[in-house]
């Protein structure tokens, strides 16, 4: 288990190494509720296993979907899950004034993914999380589900909320705004052909919905009838690795990143193109160009011959953490020069030292400057275990690199277990 404060020591110049990647976890929260709604079992090769799937695989659990957990022999933060599907049944219920608790954690997917599904039972659930989950947006979501007939209690549209099922209700009609998050939109695609529901996505131009349409593939390809769904590598994970490649580059090394996502379906596989691939952009949108990857190319833009413009960023305030922010913090501590204007970050070129690097229990953070690590002397993270919710090895994969990760208390490198969230 990782120490609460880790110091990264880069590697040697010149190394050349092969990283495995674990599975998507938007793709497999997705999938794991499509299992759910399969009228026969499911098995999801290649799923990720880190704290926000595991979330998901016990809240369905406690609704009666009981699943089987494997081992995945090609990388060990993955696991071959199979999922007894009841075909939009939902077993295990509760009452008005007993309703079934359900806990997401902080996983913002299992927040949004499972009311409503939850329209879908007969009975009463009661979805909470940790306190930020319930600081989180919920209101397009809980607004979108009262169209189609359902009651959501809830005083302030957000978590925590009980989701009063009746199920299906065919031929209701409901928009959903996906202004604040794509997430709510796609929630409700997942279980709208078992609902009956016509779902309208309002706030955003087609090009710009890049996991809606993610969600609308999956639905289309999923093995509804029972069978088996192959989970693609994250393309967000990787863009670490990428950027990796690209901060070792001057030295000599070179990472190479094993699956290649390609499907298309993972917005941040366009980081490969944009940033690993092809000269330097004088800006990038969140909106347009990257998911979240755009947070590993904010940490890369001191590196860059010019300043750097990054755009749109008003969804990164309403995550994890407070991301425009806290890049902003961290990114000042090391020495780099940021200037914030609105929802856009201007990063203009210059050298960083290392610094003691607060990662607000957000998992990305934690992994954009655990990356900058390999580059930066001196990087030292707070609670770099909050790396669980996605990526659990992550900082085992760092040490394949050759990066030497120590417990600045001790002095000492830390190796197989310690390495793991």
């Amino acid at each position: 288990m990782l120490p609460d404060l880790i110091e990264i020591v880069p590697p040697e110049p010149g190394r050349e190494t092969t990283v495995v990647l674990p599975g998507s976890k938007s793709i497999t929260n997705r999938a794991l509720i499509l299992a759910a709604l399969a009228s026969r079992p499911v098995t999801l090769r290649g799923a990720l296993w880190s704290e926000d799937t595991q979330a998901m695989v016990e809240c369905l659990e406690r609704l009666g979907f009981p699943s089987r957990v494997e081992p995945d022999a090609a990388e060990p933060a993955n696991r071959t899950i199979t999922v007894a599907g009841r075909g939009g049944t939902i077993p295990n219920t509760g009452t008005p004034g007993q309703p079934l608790e359900l806990f997401v954690e902080n996983a913002g997917t299992a927040a949004r993914f499972l009311p409503p599904l939850l329209c879908l039972g007969h009975g009463s659930y009661r979805v909470s999380g940790i306190a930020r989950m319930h600081e989180r947006p919920q209101a397009a979501l809980v607004g979108a589900l009262r169209q189609l007939g359902y009651r959501i209690d809830t005083p302030n549209d957000r978590l925590p909320a009980v989701i009063h099922g009746t199920g299906p209700r065919h031929g209701a009609a409901c928009s959903v705004s996906v202004a604040e998050s794509s997430q709510f939109a796609s929630a409700l695609l997942l279980s709208a052909r078992i609902g009956g529901w016509n779902v309208a996505v309002t706030g955003a131009n087609e090009d710009e919905l890049p996991y809606v349409d993610m969600t609308r593939r999956l639905v289309d390809d999923f093995p509804w009838t029972g069978g088996s769904y192959d989970i693609e590598a994250d393309a967000s994970g990787a863009s670490y690795f990428w950027g990796a490649d690209w901060l070792l580059r001057d030295g000599g090394g070179h990472v190479r990143v094993e699956p290649t996502p390609r499907s298309g379906m993972q917005a941040d596989q366009k980081f490969l193109d944009l940033i690993a691939r092809k000269p330097w952009r004088p800006s990038y949108s969140r909106r347009t160009d990257l998911a979240d990857s755009i947070m590993t190319a904010i940490v890369l833009a001191p590196f860059a011959s010019a300043a750097t413009a990054f755009t749109d960023l008003g969804r990164l305030r309403v995550q994890e953490c407070e991301r425009v922010k806290a890049l902003h913090a961290e990114l000042a501590k090391c020495g780099a020069l940021v200037e914030e204007r609105g929802d856009t970050l201007v990063i203009q070129p210059g050298t960083l030292q290392g610094a003691e690097i607060e990662t607000y229990n957000d998992h990305r953070v934690a992994m954009c400057f655990g990356m900058l690590g390999l580059r930066v002397p001196g990087m030292r993270l707070r609670q770099p275990a909050c790396v669980r919710k996605t990526f659990p090895n992550f900082f085992a994969k760092l040490a394949e690199l050759g990066a030497v990760i120590r417990d600045p208390a001790s002095g000492t490198a830390l190796a197989g277990e310690a390495l793991l969230a």
